[in-house]
């Protein structure tokens, strides 16, 4: 289409939608058109914010009758910068925020505007809970299709095993209730395969009775031994603990000693969602490490979300180099790689951040959603960030040269990768599950409408 052709049919559309439209030549374009990581700077040709799912289906069928790109956007987090658009239409969920809880009955309809912090403060207040990341400010749509590995991942499993029902509308605008029993390949496909078969307008989750956590950050010396006994003591604990462990070189933060500033430590993150007394107990292994600092206690369970304060509003990192994969065991020696690639960084800040998985998650059946690693026992992702964009060869050989001295073998999840390529999204669907997800591909997007994301082209 001329540029002409494109301007009359965005005011078209305009004036026929139920949401903001937003334009170059309109107020807050900047602000609507950042996303997360300030590297990614790409201006569409329009915003849309849909107020109900009959307008996101006319964008969906503006897009596929004008030919134009379209990217859907959640919360924004896409490391592959896919919410957004080189001259085509962002599909912007963020006035699509109702929530409607079922507290009798354990469950919740929620749109997929919402970020994760905002569903779990207003579950919270019925004392539930659903686990999805470890960032408040990532929205709940893209986070559940790619799988959901967070904080109550070893006790109660990834957010899609906690999904009973998703609303979707598809490539031909029609909007659609998934579930185990309705287009039950369908509903297979978006637990894990990401955003390539629709538009997730609306998830029915499992809520978990969770009031109280003991949880917050251990900081720990980083030695070679440190490192191996904490992925151990995590995988040794009982299920109700689930941690995440940063390496990386400690910052100048005030609840630090000085004598740690410029020193390798292991951020911890962790949570037990369990009885109080018990997950005290389950802290006495990590505490024998000597922590530098030990901010673990009761707490509300939406308050792990704000352990580094209030996240700051607008985008996050100018430039970020990152890769992750599976390893199977984490020891002495995978410890020392670990220190000698990070004190290697010439970043202003590079990390290490090993997830301990098992529990709930592993019990799930691998062909049983789009989400196959279900065995795979602990989840690296390493990390630089920096401020100038020509700097950016010298931070990729460094993290392509960390991943090959750890990585043990292929496999990523889908929701840590970068713009990559087709063979490392082949990797977060190994064998059997990448050919049932292009079939499913082929029956509900077959011209491949639903492209801007780890894509599953059609056969």
């Amino acid at each position: 289409m001329q540029d002409l052709t494109i301007t009359a049919a965005i005011s078209e559309l305009r004036a026929e939608l139920d949401g903001r439209v937003i334009t170059p030549n309109d107020a807050g374009y900047d602000e609507g058109r950042a996303v997360f990581y300030g590297s990614v700077d790409r201006r569409p040709a329009a915003i849309v914010r849909p107020t109900d799912v009959v307008s996101v289906a006319r964008v969906v069928t503006f897009a596929r009758d004008t030919g134009m790109e379209l990217a859907v956007r959640s919360g924004g987090h896409s490391l592959a910068g896919h919410s957004t658009s080189e001259g085509g239409i962002v599909l912007d969920l963020a006035d699509m925020k109702a929530l409607e809880i079922d507290a009798e009955n354990r469950t919740a309809w929620a749109q997929t505007g919402l970020t994760a912090a905002e569903y779990t403060a207003a579950a919270a207040e019925h004392g539930l809970a659903t686990g999805f990341g470890d960032t408040g400010s990532v929205g709940i749509g893209g986070l559940t299709l790619g799988g959901g590995v967070g904080f109550l991942v070893r006790k109660h499993g990834l957010t899609i095993d906690n999904l009973l029902a998703a609303e979707l509308v598809t490539a031909d605008a029609e909007l659609l209730q998934v579930d185990a029993d309705s287009h039950s390949d369908l509903f297979w496909a978006i637990r894990g395969g990401g955003g390539n078969f629709g538009v997730a307008t609306r998830f029915q989750f499992r809520l978990h009775p969770i009031e109280t956590i003991v949880g917050g950050m251990l900081i720990l010396p980083a030695t070679p031994e440190t490192i191996a006994t904490f992925v151990a003591e995590a995988e040794a604990a009982a299920e109700e603990l689930s941690a995440i462990a940063n390496i990386m070189v400690a910052p100048p933060m005030p609840f630090l000693p000085t004598e740690a500033h410029g020193k390798p430590v292991v951020m911890a993150l962790m949570c037990y969602a369990g009885d109080v007394e018990a997950g005290e107990r389950a802290y006495a292994p990590f505490r024998r490490l000597e922590p530098i600092a030990d901010m673990v206690r009761p707490m509300p369970y939406p308050e792990i979300y704000t352990l580094f304060g209030e996240e700051a509003e607008g985008p996050g990192p100018a430039q970020e180099v990152a890769r992750s994969f599976y390893v199977e065991a984490v020891d002495r020696d995978t410890g020392e790689a670990i220190l000698h690639h990070l004190q290697a960084s010439t970043a202003p800040m590079a990390v290490a951040q090993l997830r301990v998985l098992g529990g709930a998650m592993a019990r799930v059946p691998a062909e049983d959603t789009a989400y196959p690693h279900r065995s795979r026992r602990v989840m690296v992702a390493l990390g630089a960030v920096y401020e100038r964009a020509e700097e950016s060869p010298q931070h990729e050989a460094w993290v392509t040269d960390f991943a090959a001295a750890l990585s043990q073998g292929p496999g990523v999840y889908v929701n840590f990768l970068g713009d990559e390529g087709e063979a490392r999204v082949r990797e977060a669907y190994p064998g059997p599950t990448w050919d049932r997800l292009v079939k499913v591909k082929a029956r509900y997007d077959p011209t491949n409408l639903f492209r801007l994301n780890q894509n599953i082209a059609p056969a």
